[in-house]
């Protein structure tokens, strides 16, 4: 038989085949083992997530899927959050309803850009718990159409990143639906729960209707699948034009803080302000970070991999958000990161990587925050 979907089934193939060359060879080569062997599970786990949002996703019948886990990281992952990630079609209407559970900060975020598996490279919309219409049980519902359904609130303005004062609001009429206009590029929806206690805490339940219901779907036809195929392994390679993600910036510092903006490649959370350094230490060094978190819903550091992977937050503490951090008596915080345990309450282990990119986030601050110091001493 000549199909369509055997080209699309070698091309996906040869992009696993060559994809450990970027981490093994040129100038993005990791420089250790545990690296590289990171490196091989992290092809399997990016697999996994194209597959769930290209190969077997369908825009007609949505269903959200889980992004990551504590077994699936990708794309700057972390401990105190669950993703779902659903297909849209910017011409069909949708109802999503959700419930929220113990989050201190909850959003919905429509994201457009390519339709061919590439990641998106803008955001067309969000909407945070503080603007939901929320109602006594802790539900809500929020349409995602391309024009205003009867009764629902009005859409944020196109291309928003909502990123505005944790005191300021957007919020629904009591008993109001919410509404995120779909512009023509629209492509998926990412739900974000961030949980102080993410062990323990509740996590939000989320489900997505087309309105109307489409038909029950057909069997699959050579060129569908081979498009879903081609979709796969364009998302990978975007991923892999990324990762392993190179020493940036000087070793043992954090960068100046930045608000995201609207214009975003891949799926970058509004609402927030981002800081991102590196550390590089011996066995018996630690890097002190310091720094004050400003008025703000919720934020948190995490230790990366090179392919913005968290290190094993299962059995090591590597992330640390504001409800778990001790503060200082003048209500600043310091974080000793060593692989050795210093004896202090703020301790984020290494976890056996020398090396790692440091990540901070600040949801809804009320101000970008000062850029955190950073000093190596001795363990």
């Amino acid at each position: 038989m000549k199909l369509e979907t055997t080209a699309a089934f070698r091309e996906l193939l040869d992009v696993l085949r060559e994809g450990d060359r970027t981490f093994l060879e040129g100038p993005r080569a990791v420089p250790d083992e545990v690296s590289a062997l990171e490196g091989y599970r992290w092809l399997t786990e990016v697999l996994g997530v194209a597959l769930d949002c290209y190969l077997h996703a369908d825009a007609a019948h949505p269903a959200f899927v889980r992004l990551v886990s504590p077994t699936r990281k990708f794309g700057g992952d972390n401990a105190d959050a669950v993703y779902h990630f659903a297909p849209l079609d910017p011409a069909r209407t949708y109802r999503v309803r959700g419930r929220m559970g113990d989050a201190v900060y909850l959003s919905l975020c429509v994201y457009g850009g390519p339709n061919d598996g590439r990641w998106s490279n803008r955001i067309v919309g969000s909407l945070h718990d503080r603007e939901l219409a929320i109602g006594p049980d802790r539900s809500f519902e929020v349409w995602l159409a391309p024009e205003r359904p009867p009764g629902a609130g009005s859409a944020p303005p196109s291309g928003s990143s909502s990123a505005q004062p944790s005191g300021s609001s957007r919020a629904q009429p009591s008993g109001s639906s919410g509404w995120l206009r779909l512009d023509p590029d629209a492509v998926c929806v990412v739900t974000r729960d961030y949980l102080i206690d993410p062990v323990r805490g509740r996590q939000a339940d989320w489900s997505i209707e087309a309105v109307p219901p489409a038909p029950a779907p057909a069997l699959l036809t050579d060129p569908e699948l081979a498009r879903r195929l081609r979709c796969t392994a364009s998302f990978l390679r975007d991923l892999l034009n990324i990762c392993p993600l190179p020493p940036i910036g000087e070793p043992n510092a954090v960068a100046e803080p930045y608000r995201q903006q609207a214009a975003a490649y891949g799926w970058a959370a509004p609402d927030v302000v981002y800081a991102m350094g590196r550390y590089d230490l011996a066995d018996d060094e630690a890097l002190v970070l310091e720094g004050r978190a400003p008025a703000c819903a919720f934020w948190n550091l995490c230790l990366w991999n090179p392919f913005l992977q968290t290190y094993d937050y299962r059995h090591h503490r590597v992330t640390i958000n504001g409800g778990q951090i001790a503060l200082e008596p003048d209500g600043s915080w310091r974080v000793v990161i060593s692989a050795r345990d210093p004896g202090h309450p703020n301790w984020l282990t290494t976890a056996g990587h020398p090396r790692g990119v440091l990540w901070f986030r600040w949801f809804l601050a009320d101000e970008t925050p000062a850029r955190p110091t950073a000093r190596v001493v001795k363990v």
